[in-house]
């Protein structure tokens, strides 16, 4: 029964991903949508005539037909439209990133809490079949100790007017961090370079560190003569390599690590080290849209009132680092602390 009424703010790369999503599922019914360009609100009306259409986004919340909004407009303009749409009592489903800022981020959580109702941050990459199959993994103790993060994410373009390279393409990898590590690291440091006159980064690298052992290192590039996304996670007993760009193994399982031997009288003067070189698998993998999953998830959350996987928590997580790393820009790479 399609009982939830939504409205989508925003048609623009994002925005009809969420539309044909939100029309789609059997829980929400697509109502309303909002874009200030009438060229792109001809164009979703066109393909959805039962939609009614406005360039003014109150008009959706002052509705009280609708029940959801989802946001799918530039991070500047998160902040209003979100706690707008919280103090007219909508659920909300906001586009990554969360916020501009960490405060920000922490007033909109607030007040989801203070009117009751679900604020889930687009973290998309979490409800993928890869990235759950890795959870699971861990949760089971199958990699044993994490040691490392390393997250490769670059392209040709697309040079964005309002944010750098950072806020543009890390947060997909941050989130999924946040998602599979479960702890929060305690600095960052951060270095990269603008190619264009008075533009952003457009190639940066991000170095996380934890309470342990364990080491993030992020590399975003707008300038890469290739397409890459490619995670690898090291973990004391196996190791696994995550291609998102690989369509038939996205998930790779290696057998592979070392181990730490105590020296003899005999052989004190041997390495310590010995490798292990085991098999390599890759697991089949639930190809389902993992957006079709979030939008089922957020209906979840609405109906049942299941916990949101990437709350607004989640999403004020992610600022928190970005927001770290912009101020280690700014100090030519120096730790700053989260």
């Amino acid at each position: 029964m399609k009982d939830i009424r939504v409205g989508v703010i925003g048609c623009g790369y994002w925005g009809p991903n969420l539309i044909r999503n939100f029309n789609e599922n059997q829980h929400t019914s697509l109502t309303h949508v909002c874009d200030l360009d009438r060229h792109r609100v001809d164009r979703i009306k066109l393909r959805y005539p039962h939609v009614s259409t406005t360039a003014d986004y109150r008009q959706l919340l002052k509705d009280s037909s609708v029940d959801a909004i989802a946001i799918a407009t530039p991070v500047s303009t998160h902040y209003h439209l979100v706690k707008e749409a919280l103090e007219a009592g909508k659920h909300v489903l906001v586009e990554k990133p969360f916020t501009s800022t960490a405060r920000e981020a922490e007033r909109l959580v607030n007040l989801a809490v203070k009117k009751g109702v679900v604020l889930l941050v687009d973290h998309t990459f979490v409800y993928t079949g890869a990235v759950r199959d890795i959870r699971r993994r861990i949760d089971a103790s199958e990699l044993g100790e994490l040691y490392y993060f390393d997250s490769v994410r670059v392209n040709l373009g697309l040079f964005q007017r309002d944010v750098n390279v950072v806020w543009d393409l890390a947060p997909h990898d941050l989130s999924i961090m946040d998602y599979l590590v479960g702890e929060e690291p305690v600095s960052v440091a951060a270095t990269g370079t603008a190619h264009t006159p008075g533009g952003f980064e457009d190639v940066a690298y991000l170095t996380l560190k934890f309470k342990g052992s364990l080491i993030a290192h992020f590399h975003v590039n707008w300038m890469s003569p290739v397409k890459i996304r490619k995670i690898i996670i090291g973990g004391s007993k196996k190791m696994v390599v995550f291609d998102d760009l690989d369509p038939g193994e996205k998930v790779k399982i290696y057998d592979k690590g070392i181990s730490l031997t105590k020296p003899t009288r005999n052989s004190i003067y041997q390495s310590l080290v010995q490798y292990r070189i085991g098999d390599m698998y890759a697991p089949a993998i639930d190809m389902k849209e993992a957006l079709n999953i979030e939008v089922e998830h957020f209906a979840d959350c609405i109906n049942n009132g299941t916990p949101p996987l990437t709350g607004g928590e989640a999403g004020l997580r992610v600022v928190r680092i970005l927001e770290a790393a912009d101020r280690s820009l700014k100090k030519g790479g120096s730790k700053v602390r989260i």
